[in-house]
């Protein structure tokens, strides 16, 4: 049997409402914002991240299979490409070497180059007179 006493009965606690105190003189709609805020920011990140983004059609899925394998290939047939020097002369490299070969960086050598010019040109008609 229960025994009937002359205390006065225990207080109930007060319940739990969105002012109630929780934490650190925070509120608890302050608390749960806090903690929504930090995991939609870690959502948002990891979604920056990683392309995480799901297709919404079978023709999007389909699309982004194609595009997947069509650079696995590409990158496939590039690793067996030889370099590009291997393959052909580099366009414009002759004609930068004999541009080197007519230019002359001396004095000197300009004279030499008009001198052997005068003296091929006598040399020429040499030619042509002993023929």
């Amino acid at each position: 049997f229960s025994q009937a006493t002359t205390a006065p009965p225990k207080k109930k606690p007060d319940p739990v409402t969105s002012e109630t105190v929780v934490i650190w003189g925070l509120r608890l709609w302050q608390v749960v914002g806090i903690f929504a805020l930090f995991v939609l920011s870690i959502i948002i990140t990891l979604c920056c991240i990683f392309k995480c983004r799901i297709p919404r059609t079978r023709k999007e899925i389909e699309a982004r299979y194609a595009q997947r394998q069509a650079a696995k290939n590409y990158a496939d047939k590039l690793d067996t490409v030889p370099p590009l020097n291997e393959l052909t002369d580099i366009p414009g490299a002759q004609v930068a070497e004999e541009k080197k070969e007519e230019e002359i960086p001396t004095v000197s050598g300009k004279v030499d180059k008009a001198q052997g010019k005068k003296d091929g040109s006598k040399d020429s008609k040499k030619k042509d007179g002993e023929k």
